[in-house]
C-alpha cells in the first residue's frame, strides 16, 4: 500500500498524531484520514518534509480564508522542525518521525509549540504525544458514522 512518498510540512507532523477526523472540510477530513491511515498501517512510508503547503494542504477547502501561504505558518513549521531537529528537504520513515516525538517532545510541547492553532483546545495533538511517548502506535480512527 504504501509505495508513494508522503509531502509533509513542518506542523502537520504533529497534526497528524492528533487527527481523531475533524478537519476544515469533508475532502480535507478525508484526505488527513486517508494520509493517516496510511502511516499507522505502514510506518516505513517515506515522509518527505517541505517548507510550504505540503499533501495535507492540497484538500484546504478553496472558499474558506486560506492560511496555508501565511508567514505564521511558516512559523509554526519551523518551530516544531527545530524541536524535532528536522529541516526541510529530509526524507525519512514516518516510524523515524515518531520516535524523534517519542525522544524530544512532552505533551505539554503543544502549548507553546502549537499556540497558535485553533485546533489546540481540543487536547488530541497531546493525546498524540502521549501515545507515541508511551511508545503505542497511532490508534485507530473513530468510525465516519460518530463524527
Amino acid at each position: 500500500m504504501a509505495n508513494r512518498e508522503i509531502r509533509l510540512r513542518g506542523h502537520h507532523l504533529l497534526c497528524l498524531l492528533g487527527f481523531r477526523g475533524m478537519g476544515y472540510s469533508a475532502a480535507f477530513s478525508a484526505n488527513m484520514r486517508e494520509v493517516y491511515n496510511e502511516l499507522r498501517d505502514e510506518p516505513q512510508t517515506l515522509v518527505s518534509i517541505i517548507g510550504g503547503p505540503d499533501d495535507l494542504c492540497a484538500c484546504f477547502p478553496k472558499d474558506a480564508e486560506q492560511h496555508c501561504e501565511n508567514r505564521s505558518v511558516y512559523e509554526h513549521d519551523k518551530r516544531i522542525l527545530e524541536k524535532l531537529g528536522f529541516a526541510a528537504g529530509m526524507t525519512l520513515p514516518w516510524a523515524d518521525v515518531t520516535l524523534r516525538v517519542r525522544d524530544r517532545m512532552q505533551p505539554e510541547d503543544i502549548n507553546t509549540l502549537c499556540y497558535t492553532c485553533e485546533w489546540r483546545s481540543y487536547g488530541v495533538c497531546e493525546a498524540g504525544v502521549r501515545t507515541i511517548k508511551k511508545g503505542s502506535p497511532l490508534p485507530p480512527l473513530p468510525p465516519l458514522s460518530h463524527l
